[in-house]
Formats: C-alpha cells, structure tokens, sequence
C-alpha cells in the first residue's frame, strides 16, 4: 500500500497489505505497542472487576478460577476484534474489515469447510489428552453451568481476538518491513510468532514449542489462504471443546491450564499440533497450483486464486 492510499490495494498478499513506499518500522512497533497495551488494560480493567464481584457473592471462596473471572478473560481477549482494526485504521489508514480477508469481508464458506475438516480430530485430540484423570476443582453444579455458558458464548470470540490481533494486525505490520514479499513473510511469521509465544508467559519449553508450531501453522494458512477464518477455526474450536471438557470432568483449570511454569510440559503438549500440522499440509497442498490468495481488482478475482474457496 502507498502511503498516501488508504484503500485496499489490489493483486496484494494478505500480509503485505501495509507496505508501503517506505518500511515504517516505527510506526509497526507502535501499532504492536498499542495492541499489546490494549491487551493488558483490558485484562487490568476486567478481570479485578470479575474478582470483586466474586468476592460479594463468595464464590471465590470454592475455586480460584471461577465462571465470572472466565467470562472476563475471554472478553479481555475478545476485544482484540475490534481494537486491532482500530489500529490498522488509525495508523494506516486501511478499513478494520479488511482484517477478515483479502476481500475484506469474513468468508463464512471457508469457515464452514474449515470446521467440518477440523472439528472431529480436536474432539479426539481432546479425548487422548482427558484420558487420565486431572486435578479436580470443588465447582458447584451452578459453576459448571456457568462455565458453560462463558465458554460457548465468549471462548470462541476470544480466540478471533487473538487470531485478529496476531495473525491479522501483526503479521500484516511486521509483513510490511521488507521491500520483498518472501522476506516481508518471513519476518511477519516470525514477529507474530514470537509475540504469541511471549504473551503466554510460559517458561516451559515444551509449551513455548506448542505455541511456536500454532502459531506458524496459522500464520502459513492465513497467508496462503488470503485470511484469517481457518486460524479462528483452529483456535476457537480447540478452546472452546478444552474449557468445555473442563467443565464437564469439573477439572482445575487453574492447576491445570493456566500453571505455565517451567517443568509442567511433556512431549505429550504437542499432540494438539499435530492438527494444525495436518491442516497446514492440506491448505498448501490445494493452493500448490494458484499460490496464495489475493485482494480482487476491479471486482474480479485475481485469475488463478483461490479466494472464498479454500477448504
């Protein structure tokens, strides 16, 4: 993108939307800044609220990691959404919704086709990872339902956030570094990447190579697909099926999930990668002969691309 456009331009990769006429390295680390910074005053504004209103009904009193405190983490996190396409519009001047896709709407056939293809194996993934019993929690039948509740409605919303955030907002920034497209992608994958990684503050290797393979696969299949609803499926849909198994076995999530430490991973935390391992090799595989997607011109698809229909 030239700098003084601020429109979509056309016959461009997903992650090089933000390049410009020159490799605006500053104004990319001030938009990860603020979408970082945005993060972490959600999280300060939300989740001290959800833990005072526990402490009113005494709730915290059963478990440390309850419904309410759920519910606000994964609205911390949801609200990604729209603040990455603040960002991307404030400092670049480019429309929020091209953040969905290089059409810039949200194709909701590829979802479709995304979540058929996917579903059934985390379902198994899943069952392989809850065989052996985990840590129990002391939820009452109403926390449960309640957990629920937060889990389908906002668990989902909460991995778009991050899919919005990293694979959208950074990778399209740390994309536009470069004056070539390969090395804008590479350095992309890498910088969106990395930040995902470190925004989960595990010192754990195994977990940090969990996260590391994730977010690589999503970055490659957001690129070669010109969008970001097969990495929302692959996150949502994996999020939501584990906090949904939490409820229903009324394991410790905080024990269990959010214990990050150094020595709490095995080999066996990339069974989950292995998904998105697969998913990766299918999206290359049907793209192999058209290559990545790109934004139409003249409301036409770009001849050979697969847009809207990748599955």
């Amino acid at each position: 993108m030239n700098d003084h456009t601020g429109t979509v331009p056309p016959g461009v990769e997903y992650h090089r939307v933000l390049a410009g006429d020159t490799r605006r390295i500053g104004r990319g680390l001030l938009a990860i800044a603020l979408l970082i910074g945005g993060l972490t005053v959600f999280a300060i504004v939300l989740l001290p609220a959800a833990a005072l209103v526990d402490a009113s009904i005494g709730t915290e009193g059963r478990v440390a990691y309850t419904p309410l405190v759920h519910a606000a983490g994964m609205v911390a996190i949801a609200l990604l959404i729209p603040w990455s396409m603040a960002i991307q519009r404030w400092l670049y001047g480019v429309p929020g919704p091209s953040l969905h896709s290089v059409v810039s709407k949200f194709r909701f056939d590829v979802f479709g086709r995304a979540l058929m293809f996917t579903g059934p194996a985390w379902v198994i993934v899943l069952v392989i990872q809850y065989w052996n019993p985990l840590p129990q929690s002391a939820w009452a039948y109403s926390d449960v339902l309640w957990m629920l509740a937060a889990t389908i409605l906002l668990t989902p919303l909460q991995a778009a956030g991050e899919e919005y955030g990293l694979r959208g907002l950074v990778l399209r920034v740390a994309g536009g570094w470069t004056r070539g497209a390969r090395a804008g992608l590479a350095v992309g994958v890498l910088v969106s990447s990395g930040i995902f990684a470190v925004i989960h503050l595990s010192t754990d290797p195994w977990l940090n190579l969990s996260y590391l393979i994730f977010a690589v696969g999503t970055a490659l299949i957001t690129w070669r697909t010109g969008g970001i609803e097969i990495a929302i499926v692959l996150h949502a849909v994996y999020n939501t099926l584990t906090f949904i198994f939490d409820a229903a076995l009324r394991t410790d999530v905080a024990t269990v999930s959010t214990d990050r430490s150094a020595g709490v991973g095995t080999a066996a935390v990339l069974i989950p990668s292995a998904v998105v391992v697969a998913t990766t090799l299918v999206v290359w595989l049907y793209t192999r002969r058209t290559g990545p997607a790109r934004t139409p011109e003249l409301g036409r698809h770009v001849a050979g691309t697969p847009v809207g229909a990748v599955g």
